[in-house]
């Protein structure tokens, strides 16, 4: 695998796109990894080892090992809002049951800390990680433009602060019992209360 995947990597002149199943193998391994040996022994070089390709490789699509491990335990596909536009309860159920799911995962769990303390020691870094999430955010922008227009959500709600809330009570709850699983009871009971401090008629 990978002699495979080093000699399709290798650029035979310039513009030759890189091939994304090396992409999808980087990130396959740097996710199994950190669930394994933990985020502060997790190394480009073992990763590179893991996937059958090279650090070089690593380091042409990635900067860092943060900005390699984010891409790897955080997804941002909007696919979380899955129910029909127009429906704003079952948004927002969706929303925190995807919360729930990602930072339930081994690899979020062995990675979160050290993913915050690198990402707060450098701002710029910060900003380019966090821009992954501008899709999403505009996905949920647009969900509750929506339900605004149709009366159903307070237009003072914005949706950076919904997706922190959602984020945020998802992580609160992960430290305060994190041997406890995370049921479809807890998803309910923080969907309604959630959803009561969003939906409204002016």
């Amino acid at each position: 695998m990978k002699s495979d995947l080093q000699s399709v990597d290798k650029p035979s002149g310039a513009g030759r796109p890189r091939d994304p199943r090396i992409d999808t193998a980087v990130l396959a391994a740097a996710a199994e990894l950190v669930a394994e040996v933990g985020y502060a022994s997790l190394t480009m070089a073992a990763i590179a080892d893991r996937a059958g390709t090279t650090k070089t490789a690593l380091y042409r699509r990635w900067s860092s090992k943060v900005e390699l491990v984010h891409e790897a335990v955080f997804p941002t596909s909007p696919s979380a809002l899955t129910t029909p536009e127009g429906d704003i309860v079952g948004d927002i159920r969706g929303m925190i049951a995807a919360a729930r799911d990602v930072f339930s995962s081994p690899a979020v769990r062995a990675s979160l800390p050290g993913l915050m303390a690198d990402m707060g020691a450098d701002a710029d870094l910060n900003e380019r990680v966090v821009a992954r999430f501008r899709g999403l955010f505009d996905v949920v922008r647009i969900r509750l433009e929506h339900g605004i227009e149709r009366g159903e959500v307070h237009r003072d709600v914005q949706p950076d602060r919904l997706i922190e809330i959602i984020g945020g009570a998802t992580m609160l709850r992960m430290l305060l019992h994190p041997d406890e699983e995370l049921g479809d009871s807890w998803v309910d009971e923080t969907a309604a209360i959630v959803t009561h401090g969003v939906i409204g008629i002016d």
